[in-house]
């Protein structure tokens, strides 16, 4: 993979938005493709593939461990309330780390070299309660390519409840976000079970939206329906015939969906919804101050480098630098490579935003969420 994937991908984003954005091509020759031949220039002495490998294998058997082992469990024994409860949270973070390692990379098509590999452990996302077309459109194309820009990155539009944005309209209720917005987080994948999908797969279908090919629309249908059928039928239907209550169901079903959306919603906020992130907007042409790698680098942070433990459960999800330059690289060489990144953008007095633990990140977006509660006029 090189730039020339970024540019098609580009302009596969500009066809499925409504206003055509376009970034600057200045300096599009020296940095990025100063970091690009040497981030190939480590692959290459290496003599590394830029996929995953057996840490990465193994990692997704811990964390589909996590999300099936419980349940069995819980499908076999007589278990006490406490250790029910215990179980349906393992699962809840075992759902948030296929997520993040095995459905994430896949998705990218950085799982394996090869294809029919990543289309299976991204179909993954189906057991999670999403869809594949539809986290490829939001996430792979708008997200990705439009990062942080109000009205084209969905990922910074939570309707008005939370105000991620200084451009988003601010309304009343905005001002209490610090205290609620994290109890809100844990709906994340709630929603996306009961309502997202459906409306995303109308509305991207609608307007012709799609990573790679585009889909037939009954085809998308009928996947979406078979999705949430064998999904329903994993997490509510198996449990109620092998005889829990329904309200046994509904418990755990909440406490699952409740942890593993808290655990999304916050390692994705930490990443662009921070003091030290832009959120930039187009002139009234449509052009953007920065080049797309240049973009990535003001409107992303990363958080606890140092930590073996945050960055092998998240998916390296704490370095969304890396990531977002170069997300068809596997997360598990975002360490060796985060040094490159670091020292080019240094080089070309570009920002490398990063905070040194999860605690302090954690705490800076509670402070963001404050200052974007507040009315604009005082701000």
């Amino acid at each position: 993979m090189n730039i020339r994937f970024y540019l098609e991908m580009l302009s596969i984003a500009k066809k499925m938005t409504k206003q055509t954005l376009t970034f600057s091509r200045k300096d599009s020759a020296k940095f990025f493709r100063t970091l690009n031949k040497r981030v190939n220039q480590y692959f290459k002495e290496n003599n590394l593939k830029k996929t995953g490998n057996w840490k990465l294998y193994f990692k997704a058997l811990i964390m589909f461990s996590l999300l099936f082992g419980p349940l069995a469990i819980l499908l076999i024994y007589d278990l006490p309330t406490y250790l029910q409860i215990t179980c349906m949270m393992i699962i809840g973070v075992g759902m948030a780390g296929v997520g993040m390692n095995v459905m994430h990379d896949a998705n990218h098509g950085s799982f394996s070299s090869k294809k029919w590999v990543n289309t299976i452990m991204g179909s993954s996302i189906h057991i999670l309660a999403g869809n594949d077309y539809n986290w490829k459109v939001q996430h792979n194309v708008l997200h990705h390519t439009y990062t942080n820009i109000q009205g084209h990155d969905e990922d910074i539009d939570a309707g008005r409840i939370i105000r991620f944005s200084k451009h988003a309209k601010w309304h009343k209720i905005h001002q209490y976000q610090k205290y609620y917005a994290f109890l809100l987080y844990g709906l994340l994948t709630v929603n996306w079970a009961i309502t997202t999908d459906f409306k995303q797969t109308y509305q991207y279908l609608k307007r012709k939206l799609s990573y790679g090919k585009f889909p037939n629309p009954a085809t998308q249908w009928t996947k979406l329906i078979i999705g949430k059928i064998l999904y329903y039928t994993v997490w509510v239907v198996l449990p109620l015939s092998l005889g829990y209550t329904w309200w046994q169901v509904l418990i755990g079903f909440i406490i699952m969906h409740y942890t593993a959306g808290i655990i999304l919603s916050v390692i994705f906020q930490l990443a662009h919804v921070m003091p030290n992130t832009e959120m930039p907007l187009p002139d009234a042409q449509g052009n953007m101050k920065n080049t797309w790698a240049i973009h990535q680098l003001f409107t992303t942070s990363n958080f606890s480098p140092k930590s073996w433990l945050v960055e092998f459960y998240t998916g390296g999800l704490n370095r969304q630098v890396e990531h977002h330059l170069f997300s068809h690289i596997s997360h598990i060489h975002y360490k060796k490579i985060a040094q490159i990144v670091k020292e080019t953008a240094q080089e070309f007095s570009l920002p490398y935003n990063e905070y040194n633990s999860i605690w302090k990140a954690i705490s800076e977006h509670y402070r963001q969420l404050n200052v974007l509660g507040q009315k604009p006029s005082l701000i």
